[in-house]
């Protein structure tokens, strides 16, 4: 190869560099810590979705923007992995400055010495799935409301048909004008009732889709 040409590819490596590191600024969350979890970098992504400056952020450990969702033992559970030299992989549910929260999947990998393998730092790349976090949580709402809707229903719906189908068994040609008369109303009284519970449970349906 001339030198001409191992220049070219040169500039062609550090362009393919430039443009990979590009991508990951606008697209991943990325930070840097040491072997402690002191912040040594982030970028702009970072500072974004945090609301935080980089220079409030390095210096710092992720305990920043900790949202005291998850358990110590979660946070034990990556660092024992990570010391070990494997990567973790998790979803971490963060906090901005402004107190508003947001998921992301995270990926810690370890970065090596290459003389003696130990960890000199830990880079981590996150992408945020917060939309989809919120959908799951609203999906769970709708099961949740749908076993309580079917609860309802099997209480509110089976007593009053089941006292209608006993006042129409009683009914024959034996009955005197009172009997009749008193099934009747008890009858007008279970179709009220069934009625009301019709219109709530429109009312409960046309709510959830709200």
């Amino acid at each position: 190869m001339t030198d001409a040409a191992a220049v070219a590819g040169q500039f062609e490596t550090l362009e393919l560099l430039q443009a990979y590191q590009h991508a990951i600024d606008e697209n991943i969350i990325s930070s840097i810590t040491d072997t402690r979890g002191k912040i040594v970098y982030v970028n702009q992504k970072f500072c974004e979705t945090s609301k935080y400056s980089s220079r409030e952020l390095v210096g710092q450990n992720h305990r920043i923007v900790n949202s005291g969702l998850h358990s110590k033992e979660f946070f034990k559970g990556l660092w024992e992995t990570i010391g070990q030299g494997r990567v973790w992989h998790d979803e971490i549910r963060n906090q901005a400055k402004d107190g508003t929260h947001y998921w992301v999947d995270t990926v810690v990998v370890p970065v090596r010495d290459s003389q003696d393998g130990r960890n000199t730092h830990y880079l981590s790349l996150r992408t945020l799935i917060t939309g989809r976090k919120t959908l799951e949580k609203q999906k769970e709402q709708h099961v949740g409301a749908l076993e309580a809707l079917l609860v309802t229903t099997s209480s509110r719906v089976r007593r009053p048909v089941a006292a209608c189908l006993k006042q129409m068994s009683v009914l024959d040609d034996t009955a005197s004008a009172a009997e009749l008369n008193a099934i009747v109303s008890n009858l007008k009284t279970t179709v009220q009732e069934l009625d009301t519970f019709t219109r709530e449970l429109s009312t409960f349906i046309r709510d959830m889709k709200v």
